[in-house]
């Protein structure tokens, strides 16, 4: 009923033998992925620093962006000039949402430095979001 395809399909993927292409391992991948979970952390880390300066929030950025450097080969992350502009408490439930996706992959990963820095991370942020609602409950 059909004539059988002679040619090769025009949608192949492959150029041929399939190392033509190159392959990432499962840990390479998660290391792409917490790198930029941290990264990302940085980003909110600085904003905070900018609204808010704090020894902790500076102490904090230097260990993400050592992090960051070291699951990139040793190449340090690029940083934005913060605009000291936005609302601390969306920026603490953001960083600690990203530190919470941070350490998920971190755990995944085996990476016991990443997760204990992440953890660390998402305390600070909830001891943050918390300390206004409890200072004005006990009015």
């Amino acid at each position: 009923m059909y004539e059988p395809i002679r040619t090769k399909s025009v949608h192949s993927t492959m150029a041929g033998d399939p190392s033509d292409f190159p392959h990432r391992s499962c840990e390479e991948e998660l290391d792409i992925q917490l790198a930029g979970h941290l990264a990302a952390l940085l980003a909110v880390t600085d904003e905070l620093r900018a609204l808010t300066p704090s020894a902790d929030l500076e102490t904090a950025a230097g260990r993400l962006a050592g992090q960051v450097a070291r699951l990139r080969g040793g190449r340090a992350p690029l940083r934005a000039q913060p605009s000291a502009a936005g609302e601390p408490m969306g920026l603490h439930r953001r960083a600690h949402a990203l530190a919470g996706r941070a350490l998920v992959v971190a755990a995944s990963r085996a990476d016991t430095a990443a997760a204990i820095l992440s953890a660390e991370r998402m305390d600070a942020h909830a001891a943050a979001q918390a300390g206004p609602r409890e200072l004005s409950s006990a009015h």
